[in-house]
This record gives C-alpha cells, sequence and structure tokens, in this order.
C-alpha cells in the first residue's frame, strides 16, 4: 500500500512539474498558447480577402494572389510576401517592419502610412502605387527603386513620425 502511495504521488508531482516546465512564469500561460506557429498562406489566391486590422506577425504569403487584398492597419511586422502578386492591394497603415516583400510586381498599391522600416524590398516593382506617409527607413532598396519612388515620394508618417522622403534618401 505505501509502495502505491508513493508512486501516485510520485506521478503527481511529475505531472505537476512538467506542467509548471511548460509554462511562462511572467504570465502562466503555457508556451503552447501564447506562441503559435505564423499562419500560412503561401501559393494561396486570396485576392479580395480582408485581412485590415489583423495580427499577421510572421504571416507567409509567399508566391500568393493578393490582388484586391485589404491589409490596411494589418501589423504585417517579419512576414514573409516573397514572389507575390500584388495589384490593387490595400496596405495603407499597414506594419510591415522587417517583412521580406523581395520579387513582388506592386501594381496600383496603396502603401500610404505604412511602416516599411527595416523591410527587404530587393527586385519589386512600384507602379502607380501610393507612398504618400510610407516610412522606408532602414528599408533594402536598390538605387533605381529609390529614384523611382523618390519622383513621387510626399508626406509624413502618422505613427512614426518619418518624413518619406528623407527615409528613402531622396535628394532635396
Amino acid at each position: 500500500m505505501k509502495r502505491i502511495a508513493i508512486g501516485l504521488l510520485t506521478l503527481i508531482c511529475s505531472v505537476w512539474m512538467m506542467s509548471s516546465a511548460m509554462a511562462d512564469p511572467i504570465t502562466g500561460k503555457r508556451y503552447d498558447q501564447q506562441y503559435r506557429p505564423p499562419l500560412s498562406y503561401s501559393n494561396a489566391d486570396v485576392r479580395g480577402q480582408d485581412f485590415s486590422g489583423q495580427p499577421l506577425r510572421f504571416a507567409e504569403f509567399t508566391n500568393a494572389n493578393l490582388t484586391d487584398a485589404n491589409f490596411s492597419n494589418a501589423d504585417l511586422s517579419g512576414a514573409a510576401m516573397s514572389a507575390s502578386n500584388m495589384t490593387e492591394t490595400n496596405l495603407h497603415g499597414a506594419n510591415l517592419q522587417q517583412a521580406m516583400v523581395d520579387q513582388v510586381p506592386m501594381v496600383r498599391v496603396d502603401l500610404s502610412d505604412a511602416n516599411l522600416t527595416d523591410a527587404m524590398l530587393l527586385r519589386s516593382a512600384f507602379l502607380d502605387v501610393n507612398i504618400t506617409g510610407a516610412d522606408f527607413t532602414g528599408a533594402i532598396l536598390d538605387r533605381a527603386q529609390i529614384r523611382e519612388l523618390c519622383q513621387v515620394a510626399q508626406g509624413t508618417n502618422s505613427k512614426t513620425g518619418a518624413d518619406t522622403r528623407k527615409s528613402l534618401g531622396c535628394p532635396s
């Protein structure tokens, strides 16, 4: 009887220790309740979908059709949008800090007031885009992209306070 009681006590203690080890000591929540893997829309056709205001940190939209999708005021920080199609996509006020938006043809895309700080934008094309108030501080762009964007750059980002022209390094 004593052996059973000790075994049961050992089992209860083990379960308690394992559940405690899986919890964040600060929040008390289990890690799997706090840190979910990123959403993946890679190779998806999400044209016309409304993602406005949604938390999409580290979401994957690679090789996706993002035509006419609405990402206004969405948190896309760290998102991967490489090689996707963006035509008439709404990214007004979106947080794209450290996002990978490389090799993307952007046609009539609204990037007004977007935060593109430290974003990777190499080999993306900007055709008839609205970048009024966009913040490109630290964004990775090539010289041809910067020259092209400087032709239409104006305004100040409402969240970061950065001047669009200065964040691109446009000549005065």
